[in-house]
């Protein structure tokens, strides 16, 4: 059964991991309060329409509460969504993300013997220390589903090797580039025979490991993205037509954007999905991307990993990296920033949120950026105009010429949340938090484009995730507003 209920979880757990047990009792208090603290960040800022007394500190933004936050009476927080009469549905997918976050908090990596960034670590072994998922959803465990046993077979935090299925799809029911084989993940593979029998079986990939996002895994030399229909935050995670079309003209647009930029794209190399009734069908689809390409001495972090527990000593990546938190400060924001408001300038906002923008560093220190993924991206077509781009025939949602749009698409990834997070890590180790949003705003200003001016007084946007999962279409972005702490900078 899919894990949506504590009692069985733990029963489920005993069964497969009895030695996880202990562990996992001890873990929960820790993940409901997370869960708890994320919820009550949602009430603080969304437009929820409910009344709550808690804690202040516990609602702020990447706050980190003391197991046994208790509001209304209750520590559970999917208890405190039923007392709040939201759907039953909801409810469970915020018992499920307290267990597997209780799961993830239970099975840390091994401990080290060195700061992990000493080691020339891989890509998948820093995305796999991640155990929290997005630093602001309540929801950032879901996998509605799984069961206890897919769990710890297939998620990140559970540091498994697994091989893609391959399924020989017929040549008239292929949609997209390369020959017609399908790369499945296996517990995809698993729930097609049946419904599609006629996608022959035709071997396995070599191991691969998954990365930060379950259903996207390294296999050595690159990244492929499979469809998983699994619940996972706000979404079933498939891959859409939309995607496998505008994958290749969208890495080619952005490489031209990106010229003479510390910013490099992992090109989407190839894509294709299986033909059903007519039309390319999202549940069965693959997206191949470009691995990143590393110099002697470099090592490749998505910036949400660098808020992860280092396994030599529970501390932040990032307390490891910026031993100088300043100027560590400096050369990321400088580094990130303007090549971002510069790309949007010319005419594509990047959602550039902690799962697909990465930082390379040599010697600890970042020296470029590196941006993978375009599922949520925006592009304005009279801007690339402007720029003497001309647009490429795009599919879905991505066109907009409104300024507004454009800029909340970026700013609501890059500073409402991964900002935001990183200056609160640093802000734990003892740096001032004042000091920090004052050097962004002067990365910002230093990028010289319209849109500067905006991102450095208006309010910052942040995604209403909870609004979006109680709404009626639970895909349509609704934003939530905070105070812009460089309004004053």
């Amino acid at each position: 059964m899919p894990t949506a209920d504590g009692a069985r979880t733990r029963a489920e757990l005993t069964t497969l991991r009895p030695d996880l047990t202990g562990a996992y009792d001890r873990a929960l208090p820790r993940a409901r309060a997370e869960i708890m603290s994320r919820l009550l960040g949602a009430v603080e800022r969304e437009p929820l329409g409910v009344t709550l007394e808690y804690p202040a500190r516990a609602a702020l933004p990447f706050a980190v509460p003391e197991p046994g936050l208790t509001v209304s009476g209750t520590t559970d927080p999917a208890e405190l969504v039923t007392r709040l009469g939201w759907a039953r549905g909801f409810r469970d997918e915020i018992a499920n993300s307290v267990e597997n976050l209780a799961l993830a908090y239970a099975d840390p990596p091994p401990p080290g013997d060195r700061p992990l960034l000493d080691t020339s670590p891989d890509l998948a072994t820093l995305e796999q220390l991640v155990p929290d998922g997005h630093p602001l959803h309540p929801c950032c465990r879901t996998r509605t589903g799984l069961t206890v046993a897919d769990v710890l077979r297939y998620a990140p935090e559970h540091r498994p090797t697994l091989r893609l299925r391959k399924l020989r799809v017929p040549a008239d029911r292929w949609y997209g580039g390369g020959p017609p084989v399908l790369l499945a993940h296996p517990w995809q593979a698993d729930r097609l025979r049946d419904t599609h029998p006629w996608l022959r079986p035709d071997g396995e990939t070599g191991p691969v490991s998954p990365l930060m996002s379950l259903r996207t895994v390294d296999t050595g030399a690159g990244h492929v993205k499979t469809a998983v229909d699994i619940q996972m935050t706000s979404a079933v995670r498939t891959v859409s037509p939309a995607a496998v079309h505008n994958g290749p003209r969208l890495s080619a647009l952005l490489r031209t954007l990106t010229a003479g930029l510390p910013l490099e794209i992992l090109a989407e190399t190839g894509a294709g999905a299986v033909i059903v009734d007519g039309h390319p069908d999202r549940h069965l689809a693959h997206l191949r991307r470009e691995a990143p390409r590393l110099r002697p001495g470099e090592t490749i972090v998505p910036l949400a990993a660098l808020a992860a527990p280092d396994p030599y000593d529970g501390r932040p990546l990032l307390h490891h990296a910026a031993t100088d938190p300043y100027a560590w400060w400096h050369d990321l924001t400088h580094l990130l920033l303007p090549p971002l408001l510069a790309v949007l300038d010319r005419g594509v906002a990047l959602e550039a949120h902690g799962q697909n923008t990465l930082v390379v560093l040599a010697g600890r220190r970042p020296v470029r950026i590196v941006y993978r993924d375009f599922g949520g991206v925006r592009v304005s077509p009279r801007r690339l105009a402007a720029a003497g781009v001309e647009a490429p025939p795009l599919e879905g949602d991505l066109p907009s010429d409104d300024p507004v749009v454009l800029r909340t698409k970026l700013a609501a990834a890059v500073l409402g949340t991964v900002t935001g997070q990183l200056i609160a890590v640093l802000q734990r180790g003892g740096a001032d938090p004042a000091k920090l949003w004052a050097t962004t705003a002067h990365a910002i200003a230093a990028a010289g484009t319209p849109d500067a001016a905006a991102l450095l007084t208006e309010p910052l946007p942040v995604k209403a995730t909870t609004a979006m999962r109680l709404a009626a279409d639970p895909l349509d972005d609704v934003w939530a507003y905070v105070d812009n702490p460089m309004g004053a900078s």
